[in-house]
């Protein structure tokens, strides 16, 4: 595992939150909904993804086919 994947989680966890915040205050309460669903999607994807490697590897390690 990559420490840059833990960093783009996190960046996109902040970038997520701050224009949710900012929709919020303008009254787009329905926008910033869509908004942090879809960055749940995108966070949700990234891991899907690593945890699709780590299988992948233990099979690879262990010869399992």
């Amino acid at each position: 595992m990559d420490i840059s994947i833990i960093f783009k989680l996190a960046a996109i966890g902040i970038l997520i939150t701050v224009v949710c915040q900012v929709l919020k205050k303008s009254d787009r309460d329905d926008v910033a909904t869509v908004v942090s669903i879809v960055g749940l999607v995108i966070a949700l994807t990234i891991a899907v993804t690593m945890i699709g490697d780590l299988f992948e590897t233990v099979k690879e390690i262990f010869g399992v086919y």
